[in-house]
């Protein structure tokens, strides 16, 4: 075994790990999450915490 065929299975084992994130990212049972995690940011939340606008001039 020489340093190519380290580098052939280091590329082999990069794809099939690319691979599976893109069918766990594309697949149907995470569709949910990620529709829920995208309309965050358009979520009504009256938090005391929150920093108001007034508090950032510019």
């Amino acid at each position: 075994m020489d340093i190519n065929d380290l580098r052939s299975i280091t590329t082999v084992l990069g794809l099939l790990c690319f691979l599976g994130i893109v069918g766990w990212a594309y697949g149907k049972s995470s569709k949910k999450g990620f529709d829920e995690a995208a309309n965050l940011p358009f979520a009504e939340h009256d938090d005391d915490g929150a920093a108001s606008k007034a508090s950032h001039p510019r």
